[in-house]
């Protein structure tokens, strides 16, 4: 009762929100990257929060199903396929067992998300099911999934109510230059108002340099005062260090604990899934706010995912239209 990976795709790994709470042991958080899209697909399923996903980059996975279950796909738009038929993104899917999921390469945005209303049967390790790749701990086997792995589900979930409501219009990732709000500081001190001028007024370009653990960007040099070298210190997800060739790399899930280079800003958290959506080519530019502002705009997020959640507990429309009764919907799902 699980999936067996028919084609792995170039990096699929298992992924939640991460491991807290041991940075000062020089653990890293790891977790999943996009976090909006991650608790999209889980709240499509009701899943919970924190539940486990599969998390893909730029050409996604081939996966064959030995048992019902209901999935969620978000994220990039990878072209989803079904034993070869096309299927809709942001929306709850009934897999039957023997069905195959392609999952073809990034039309728009670079990473992926399946969610699964039985559950991945992966341990927890220090608190979390995510992958942490650098140091070979959680997720599957702590690396990323390869050809004919089989993942266990630990539930038999095959029902959930509201079935035909459970869908989303959402399309997002497909602007070229994206701009990203931005807290100033820990140490803006150590730029020159030159510098911190050529920061927020150019445009930064996405290069080939970029994964989980961060993304390194060309564009106008950020001139330091003296140096932008530092006693090393905590580095958080969004965190732009400023080495120095002074240009601006920006953080991401699997950074490293702390680090040494002067960090200019830090993203907020409500722009890092356009920053992680990005690909190579990609421009970036930055826009100062405060913090009292960076909290209200995660707020309003908050607001956004409830509203979400109200719209698929309804009863949907096109099924009242069609004469689909809900008890039939059950007696089908199960």
């Amino acid at each position: 009762m699980g999936i067996r990976v028919i084609k792995a795709g170039l990096l699929t790994t298992v992924q939640d929100l991460g491991r807290t709470g041991f940075q000062s042991q020089g653990f890293g958080v790891s977790g999943v990257m996009d976090v909006r899209s991650f608790k999209l697909a889980n709240l499509l399923l009701d899943n919970p929060e924190n539940e486990a996903v599969l998390e893909f980059t730029l050409i996604g996975p081939t996966l064959e199903f030995t048992s019902d279950t209901i999935i969620a796909i978000t994220g990039g738009d990878f072209s989803p396929k079904i034993n070869e038929a096309p299927v809709t993104m942001y929306q709850a899917i009934y897999v039957n067992k023997g069905d195959v999921l392609e999952l073809g390469s990034s039309a728009t945005g670079s990473r992926g998300y399946i969610a699964f209303s039985s559950y991945l049967d992966i341990p927890m390790v220090m608190g979390s099911r995510s992958t942490n790749l650098k140091s070979g701990v959680g997720g599957f086997n702590g690396r990323k999934l390869q050809k004919d792995d089989y993942l266990y589900f630990r539930v038999k979930r095959r029902y959930i109510p509201f079935f035909l409501s459970r869908k989303l219009q959402i399309n997002e990732f497909k602007e070229q230059e994206i701009q990203l709000r931005v807290v100033p500081g820990p140490q803006d001190q150590l730029f020159t108002a030159a510098g911190k001028k050529t920061f927020y007024k150019s445009s930064y370009t996405v290069t080939s340099d970029f994964d989980r653990m961060g993304c390194r960007l060309d564009g106008p040099y950020i001139a330091a005062k003296t140096t932008s070298d530092i006693i090393s210190d905590g580095i958080a997800f969004g965190s732009i260090q400023v080495p120095s060739h002074g240009k601006p790399i920006i953080l991401l899930a699997d950074r490293q604990t702390t680090g040494g280079y002067g960090k200019i800003a830090t993203v907020i958290s409500a722009d890092l899934p356009k920053l992680v959506q990005c690909k190579t080519g990609d421009k970036v530019r930055f826009k100062e706010v405060t913090v009292e502002e960076a909290q209200l705009l995660l707020r309003e997020e908050v607001k956004e995912m409830d509203q979400y959640r109200r719209q698929i507990h309804h009863p949907c429309r096109e099924v009242l239209d069609c004469r689909l009764t809900a008890k039939r919907l059950e007696r089908m799902m199960r």
